[in-house]
């Protein structure tokens, strides 16, 4: 499915919320769920309370709730539980939890916006950047989406997103970043201008494959500026001049993360569900698991198009989302992404 559509497709969401939603015993729920001092169920003797401290953390409870609630559903809980215990709710889980199983749930009480923008954050601070992370989202989110996490970014770090990735990241690789920021390839109209698409698909031939050396920045534009619609045709009529993929080329012309960037617009133009089923894949083949990556998946599209997003992954490698995250994962963490996941199509 192409990829502006799969922002609208409502049989694609993983997480509905519950439909009988009251957030004050949930966020009682919770509390109960974590260490702390919690009023007990029993009587009171001769007037006074009983208070207890719990053996532990309830992570079961903290998972039968989070998953199972929408996003706008988990931001009510929290409310409630600050008004109910005077605490706020994603800093005692901070403090209740830890390793993977936190960073999920964490996840989970961002808002999406909010969410994204410290995915980005978070993969230029430090020492080294994260270009997979930013790719990622830059190339398959659409202009609004970006616009939302560009407020978001500044409101949580009082810095300009796009100045932070001009100073992080350089050469034609900041400038594909830049230009996918600005979010250019929205066009739902669907037109197609045949002529055109000739034009850019001779443009991108004479810009690679027929000169020694690549005019990068001619790939850039039209990456960057041509609707999905557009570059479908782009591809085809490329195809038939070269004798080979706009993939093939690319490989061939560029390497490393400006290379991984081209690329992820290409296949984010084809097919945004399989775009992501292979960044799940990626997530967890061979040895170990990125785990940044699977949670960041499975929480930003759980809401969009991640029943979807299984199906093509079944099609893709021959098993399911599910059985992968069974044979990669273990514990609470698994039994939270498994929630998340729902089940099998």
């Amino acid at each position: 499915m192409a990829w502006w559509k799969a922002w609208v497709e409502q049989e694609g969401v993983t997480v509905k919320g519950s439909s009988h939603f009251n957030p004050d015993p949930d966020a009682e729920t919770l509390y109960k769920a974590m260490k702390g001092i919690v009023v007990s169920d029993a009587p009171e003797v001769e007037g006074i309370l009983i208070l207890y401290t719990p053996a532990g953390t309830n992570e079961q409870a903290i998972i039968d709730v989070l998953t199972k609630r929408s996003n706008v559903q988990r931001q009510q809980i929290a409310k409630s539980f600050k008004a109910q215990f005077g605490k706020d709710l994603t800093e005692t889980l901070k403090s209740e939890l830890s390793g993977k199983f936190e960073r999920l749930i964490v996840a989970l009480m961002y808002p999406p916006y909010r969410y994204e923008a410290k995915e980005l954050h978070d993969a230029m601070k430090g020492l080294g950047t994260k270009e997979g992370v930013i790719i990622e989202i830059l190339a398959s989110r659409t202009k609004n989406h970006l616009k939302e996490i560009m407020k978001a970014y500044e409101e949580d770090y009082g810095t300009n997103l796009e100045e932070d990735i001009q100073a992080d990241t350089s050469g034609y690789l900041e400038r594909i970043l830049v230009c996918l920021l600005q979010g250019s390839r929205d066009d739902v109209s669907g037109f197609v201008d045949p002529g055109l698409a000739l034009q850019d698909a001779q443009d991108l031939y004479a810009a690679g494959e027929k000169i020694h050396g690549t005019d990068e920045m001619k790939f850039i534009t039209i990456l960057c500026t041509r609707s999905a619609t557009h570059l479908m045709r782009v591809f085809e009529e490329y195809e038939k001049i070269a004798n080979k993929s706009i993939e093939d080329s690319i490989k061939s012309e560029t390497h490393g993360s400006l290379e991984e960037a081209m690329l992820t617009v290409v296949k984010c133009t084809r097919n945004l569900h399989s775009y992501f089923a292979e960044r799940l894949h990626y997530a967890m083949k061979g040895a170990g698991t990125r785990d940044g990556t699977l949670i960041r998946n499975i929480v930003s599209r759980s809401e969009i198009d991640l029943n979807l997003i299984k199906g093509q992954f079944q099609k893709m490698y021959g098993k399911t989302l599910s059985s992968m995250i069974m044979d990669d994962t273990s514990g609470d963490y698994k039994n939270a992404l498994l929630n998340l996941v729902g089940s099998d199509p």
